[in-house]
């Protein structure tokens, strides 16, 4: 029977162990502190700005009149766009789009002015590159801002000439008006809705895959299982105190990353403090138990971190973020369900965004609680199964473990 102080030492050798083997592998620490904090570092840097602003389109005015100037001025005035080419041909309107240079292409008729004014219909006709969604739809945006402004004003001041009073006018361009509020995210900022949730995206990824490196390392083979059974006076000691470095590294730099989001970007607080942290420190558990189970499952230790990366990087596409979960298919459903992160960023965004009360979101830390006992049992049975055959097998005739690189 093993007192309970020798259980102490054998966790505390094993966990200096661990953390003496982060300065000792530059690998494994580049996984778990630098490329984290890198991607984090490019991804804040990329969408500081919050919202694209003021992207290059292009016109092709064929009228020259005063009406077309004034819908030029409209919209190059809008936020979303910036007139930076006047053109004259549609096929260099298409290969500059295509090109990147602008993002759009608005062309104006010949005889708007006279058309509008005689009380017709003229159509302008604006050109964007719908495969990329973020710049089309925000030039699109903006067009659809600016055109029916100018419109709304010509058509108000014709009704006025003709008699009409300014209200019955003004009433009869919008008799229903429409007023939006748009919740949650009322600036439409990247930095909210992008940023907020890539950055436990690629902490998924590195630590399902830490976990699987640094587990694989102790137990690719009897032998090396047996010296951490015995450094750590017992298996379970042993094993604890090998994950939780890590678990504490990768707080601290969700933490850091946090800090950086609330404090210096302004992502909003609204909901609690308390069930945030809860939720984030079992959304590291469960990736670590995810990351542990695979690497005791699957041999050698590189076809662990390999599968870790296949479940975890596409993952990001099935997590709800950029296109609802209900309206997937049932495939991509369920990987979004089996993801420890697809329910972190559900209580992340409650909590920050949304504001909900923290009983209604229970059910995502719930589910995180799940993804830490269901793949930490399944790693329990495993390691006992090991541990058993490694008693079984007899010791090899080598004086010390191989260090993986």
């Amino acid at each position: 029977m093993r007192r309970r102080g020798d259980l102490r030492f054998g966790f505390s050798l094993v966990f200096w162990r661990e953390v003496s083997w982060l300065r000792r592998r530059p690998l494994l620490l580049m996984m778990t502190t630098i490329i984290p904090l890198a991607v984090m570092a490019l991804l804040a840097t990329v969408f500081s700005a919050g919202l694209a602003t003021r992207l290059p389109i292009g016109v092709i005015d064929l009228d020259g009149s005063e009406l077309s100037r004034s819908l030029v001025r409209t919209v190059d005035a809008t936020p979303e766009t910036s007139v930076t080419e006047h053109l004259t041909d549609l096929a260099q309107g298409r290969q500059m789009i295509l090109s990147g240079r602008i993002h759009g292409l608005l062309l104006l008729p010949q005889n708007l002015q006279r058309d509008v004014l005689s009380g017709r219909q003229p159509e302008v006709v604006f050109f964007y590159n719908a495969q990329t969604l973020t710049t089309g739809n925000l030039v699109l945006r903006g067009i659809n801002a600016a055109i029916p402004t100018v419109s709304a004003g010509i058509r108000l001041s014709l009704r006025t000439a003709q008699g009409s009073p300014t209200v019955q006018a003004t009433a009869s361009l919008q008799p229903i008006p429409v007023q939006v509020n748009p919740l949650f995210n009322p600036s439409l900022s990247y930095t909210f809705f992008l940023l907020a949730t890539l950055l436990p995206t690629v902490l998924q990824i590195v630590v399902t895959t830490t976990s699987a490196y640094s587990v694989g390392l102790d137990v690719e083979t009897p032998y090396r299982l047996r010296i951490l059974r015995r450094l750590g006076g017992g298996l379970w000691p042993a094993m604890a105190g090998k994950v939780l470095p890590y678990t504490i590294l990768f707080l601290l730099v969700l933490g850091l990353a946090d800090a950086v989001l609330f404090g210096v970007l302004g992502l909003p607080l609204s909901g609690s403090r308390l069930l945030l942290i809860v939720a984030a420190i079992l959304f590291i558990l469960a990736c670590q138990m995810i990351g542990g189970l695979l690497a005791l499952l699957l041999r050698p230790m590189a076809s662990a971190v390999s599968i870790a990366t296949l479940i975890t990087a596409p993952a990001f596409g099935f997590m709800g973020i950029g296109f609802p979960r209900f309206g997937m298919n049932l495939f991509s459903y369920w990987w979004g369900a089996l993801m420890p992160g697809t329910w972190f960023l559900t209580a992340r965004i409650d909590q920050t965004l949304r504001g909900t009360p923290p009983d209604l979101s229970l059910q995502p830390v719930l589910i995180l609680g799940i993804f830490v006992l269901v793949p930490g049992l399944l790693a329990a049975l495993r390691l006992e199964a090991l541990r058993r055959r490694a008693a079984e097998t007899p010791p090899q005739p080598t004086s010390a473990p191989q260090e993986a690189t």
